[in-house]
């Protein structure tokens, strides 16, 4: 079959997928952005902070489990549509909060909420409309979204903190928060319009449809695509605690990144406001290469020939090498040595961390996919997302103690952050080629 007579609207909905992700994270760094503004305002300590993006990070990853379970119950079209309504509605209320930090606390909990219906259902969207051997490249473009947002967020949050809308009746930061929520509402008209799954899909060619489904996992009830999978028999399978254990060690580092990066650029280099737009902006940019010439890197080993589960987990263990350079951050950071191009030389070392962990992201979500029949990704998915939700947690509370506890010197704080993260990959790959040391896809599902 000559490729090109296949057709291309499963990449229609990858694009769907890149906006809602996009959405999801600009919404999500609003309050990494506004932590100076806040913390000046209202006398915050970074614990008072970390606090608030842990418990976030807490009920994104707890619900992370019963959202995979009920997407694969209720199915992707509605429940993506419902997780994104309530994380947008959630987010705009966070502009009503004051000054306490428990009612930040509650409010960005129930944003968490909703936003952890996202990756579990574009996860399983994309099992359902690609063949194996592209579900990586489709992961990393849709993953990239997440580094689009946060660009999104390094330019537009400043800029609407900076100001006072609508004659001086709205403070610039509850303004981001309304701003930014309101946007993902948009975006359901076009989901709503363009997606359904490939069964239904009228728009979709036979050959395409056909082609999506070349390689699927055998299972012993493939088409029930909507059965209920108890949890408990997901968790005796090696496969699914190597996917917990990637998950859990290495999402806290880009949860830092996220969260503890303008915090960073204020206290290492003196900057903050629209004075960090550009170099964080920058940051990002490059971490969307990180996500699609990741999602591609293992193709470039299948295409030689080798099995598509060995090719993705080569594939990471290079990935896995390069955060290492975190190692190097504090050096590069150094002013007194390095002058005014410090930030630069560390920002890039960043850069080379950030890029990494999008290309492992990118693979270690399709190593679900490539091991579990279609009907029980969201939930395995769901569970990584739990793990590594826990990992965020654990690493948000010790940014917070750290800084605090080396207040007088946050470079040794940061420094011991970095080194945390940079090791992170490596680990994980290691623990995870002991638990699935060879391809065995499960299929007695």
């Amino acid at each position: 079959m000559i490729k090109n007579k296949i057709g291309k609207y499963r990449w229609t909905i990858v694009a769907l997928l890149f906006f809602s992700t996009t959405i999801n994270y600009m919404d999500r760094q609003v309050i990494g952005y506004l932590k100076p503004i806040l913390s000046d305002k209202y006398g915050w300590s970074n614990s008072d902070f970390a606090m608030i993006t842990a418990w976030f990070t807490a009920l994104y990853a707890g619900v992370t489990v019963f959202a995979g379970a009920i997407i694969d119950k209720i199915g992707t079209k509605l429940g993506l549509a419902l997780s994104l309504s309530f994380w947008s509605v959630m987010g705009m209320l966070n502009a009503l909060c004051g000054g306490a930090v428990y009612q930040h606390v509650i409010v960005r909990s129930l944003f968490g909420i909703g936003e952890a219906g996202n990756f579990p259902a574009s996860i399983k969207t994309v099992a359902e409309w690609f063949p194996k051997k592209e579900r990586a490249l489709a992961t990393g473009i849709f993953n990239s979204g997440a580094n689009v947002g946060a660009m999104i967020a390094a330019l537009l949050v400043p800029l609407l903190a900076a100001n006072t809308w609508f004659n001086g009746q709205v403070e610039g930061w509850r303004m981001a928060f309304l701003f930014t929520g309101a946007i993902g509402l948009i975006w359901l008209i076009f989901w709503f319009v363009l997606y359904n799954t490939p069964a239904k899909q009228k728009k979709l060619s036979e050959a395409e449809f056909a082609y999506i489904h070349s390689d699927d996992i055998p299972s012993s009830s493939d088409d029930v695509i909507k059965e209920k999978i108890p949890w408990i028999k997901l968790l005796t399978y090696r496969q699914t605690w190597s996917f917990f254990i990637g998950k859990f060690l290495t999402d806290g580092v880009w949860w830092f990144l996220l969260f503890w990066l303008p915090d960073y650029m204020k206290k290492q280099f003196n900057m903050q406001g629209e004075a960090i737009m550009l170099p964080l902006f920058t940051v990002y940019g490059v971490a969307i290469i990180g996500s699609v010439a990741g999602g591609g890197f293992p193709m470039y080993f299948i295409n030689k020939g080798m099995e598509t589960f060995k090719a993705r987990m080569k594939a990471m263990l290079l990935i896995a090498l390069l955060p290492i350079v975190l190692i190097a951050t504090q050096y590069f950071g150094d002013v007194a040595l390095f002058g005014n191009n410090a930030y630069i030389y560390a920002l890039i070392v960043i850069c080379i961390a950030a890029a990494a962990h999008q290309a492992w992201s990118a693979n270690i979500f399709t190593t679900v996919s490539d091991l579990f029949p279609k009907k029980a990704v969201g939930s395995v998915t769901g569970i990584g997302g739990l793990a590594g939700g826990i990992g965020g947690v654990l690493m948000q509370l010790l940014a917070g103690w750290l800084t605090d506890a080396f207040k007088n010197n946050p470079q040794s704080a940061y420094l011991i952050l970095f080194l945390v993260c940079a090791f992170a990959y490596i680990f994980a790959w290691s623990i995870m080629k002991v638990l699935v040391p060879q391809f065995k896809p499960i299929t007695d599902l």
